[in-house]
């Protein structure tokens, strides 16, 4: 019998951890992470770096490389875990466009919760209240028809285990 496969889509503002629960349940599931912050072009990483935030045109090739992955997976018939904002629903529309099975945990925090995350954060190119204000004006939270939602209050090993318990072998 052939194991279950998954192409798995960890989203959420900044700060809410998607890297590193994306890192940990590809470990669970032994399984290749890819971090969307790895494929940003020099462009919009010198934007974000500067506090300016990303618009839709910045984001288009990104998200069609990222759709290209889970697509080349889907064909490989091979599982990923992919970390990616993906705060629109039509963002989320481009990623499925790579496969329409994408199953998706949304890690959902408030602002709080989020400022306090990104301060502690040393090195890395998202910086700032505004930048994270652009995020949570921007963010079309998925229902629970379209993502597994979980509160990043939880610990990272909670967060993974219940999304594990909720996946359904395609």
């Amino acid at each position: 019998m052939k194991a279950a496969t998954y192409r798995i889509l960890v989203m959420g503002v900044s700060g809410s951890g998607k890297s590193h629960v994306g890192r940990l349940l590809a470990g669970r599931l032994g399984v290749d992470f890819i971090d969307g912050d790895d494929h940003h072009s020099p462009a919009s990483i010198d934007k974000m770096a500067n506090g300016i935030p990303l618009d839709d045109a910045d984001r288009g090739e990104w998200l069609a490389t990222l759709a290209g992955f889970f697509a080349d997976y889907r064909r490989r018939e091979a599982s990923v875990v992919i970390a990616c904002s993906a705060l629109k629903r039509r963002y989320r529309d481009i990623l499925r466009g790579g496969d329409g099975d994408l199953a998706i945990l949304f890690l959902e925090g408030d602002r709080e919760q989020l400022r306090q995350r990104l301060g502690r954060r040393e090195e890395h190119f998202f910086r700032g209240d505004a930048m994270l204000d652009s995020q949570l004006a921007d963010l079309e939270p998925p229902g629970e028809d379209e993502a597994v939602i979980v509160n990043i209050g939880r610990t990272p090993e909670q967060i993974v285990d219940t999304f594990l318990g909720s996946l359904k072998a395609p």
